[in-house]
């Protein structure tokens, strides 16, 4: 089976106008084979865009997309409760649940798992399946071994299993915003500063080295996941799905990259220079693959056919 290439809900608080332009793009020029949309981060963003999302996911449909509803990652206010609760009762599209709120709202109807939802072992995929998912986004920094023993019992149970292969690692969310708290302001009063960094902010040690970024109340790397060297080996182990996640790049771009290299266009060499001229300074890593430290980049992988 040909692996399938998807693109993640944006991590980020891109303008309205942004995102409408970037999803006109997307549907109509992106090798894209399922697109996920939803506001994952801060519940707080979700007014500004989603009274556009029913127009951009038709727009993406006619384009020949496959739509997924992202839920939260965090849920702990009421009105987050009440938002990831209407969107488990959506019947057009799939849905995909990062926290479980949206596990009990969703019950035992078809759903997809998220990768906030720490699906690690073939235990809790097992058990997840049986509540009703369908499909699987394991976490960012699980080793190969174990995705190849995660792929291995999703296919036994008949479910999907995608993998990031671009953009910066979800490390962790938290009760807090850092990122509003860098510019002495409180969550409840971000006055969404978080719009200033549309890559996130970037946290720096006391040498000036950037190590991390910083996305409203999330931590993410500071390189890019890229593990366009590790594709056939992924596919050869199961993994049917390599997702994207949006960065200030062109994304079009990337898409055609990693197509290009999954339909044997272009070979792990090639590919990987292409996504640096796209890329321009940003780092890339595949550490946690590896089994590593996940900045690392592991360069003996990028030998593979």
């Amino acid at each position: 089976m040909e692996m399938e290439l998807t693109l993640g809900p944006i991590a980020y608080h891109w303008t309205a106008e942004t995102r409408r332009d970037f999803y006109a793009r997307v549907a109509d020029e992106a090798p894209i084979d399922t697109v996920y949309l939803g506001e994952v981060i801060c519940s707080k963003r979700a007014p500004f865009f989603e009274a556009e999302i029913p127009r951009i996911a038709e727009r993406l449909v006619r384009g020949g997309k496959r739509v997924v509803l992202s839920t939260l990652a965090e849920v702990m206010l009421p009105r987050e409760r009440k938002a990831t609760a209407d969107l488990a009762e959506v019947q057009d599209f799939e849905i995909e649940v990062n926290n479980a709120a949206g596990l009990q709202a969703r019950g035992n109807r078809p759903h997809r798992i998220g990768p906030f939802l720490n699906a690690y072992n073939e235990a809790t995929i097992a058990w997840m399946a049986g509540q009703g998912a369908t499909h699987f986004c394991l976490p960012t920094e699980m080793p190969g071994p174990a995705i190849a023993a995660a792929a291995s019992a999703a296919a036994g149970l008949g479910v999907g299993v995608e993998v990031q292969v671009f953009g910066r690692a979800p490390l962790a969310v938290s009760a807090r915003c850092y990122h509003a708290r860098a510019h002495s302001r409180t969550k409840d009063n971000c006055q969404f500063v978080c719009e200033e960094d549309p890559d996130g902010m970037p946290l720096k040690t006391l040498d000036g080295r950037s190590v991390l970024r910083v996305n409203g109340i999330q931590t993410q790397s500071e390189s890019y996941v890229n593990l366009m060297a590790e594709l056939p080996e992924l596919a050869a182990n199961g993994v049917g799905h390599a997702r994207l996640m949006p960065q200030q790049v062109d994304m079009i771009a990337v898409a055609r990259i990693f197509r290009d290299r999954i339909d044997g266009r272009l070979d792990a060499e090639g590919a990987s220079a292409a996504l640096s001229g796209v890329c321009g300074a940003a780092s890339f890593s595949n550490g946690f693959y590896h089994g590593a430290a996940g900045y690392r980049r592991i360069e003996a992988a990028a030998v593979r056919a």
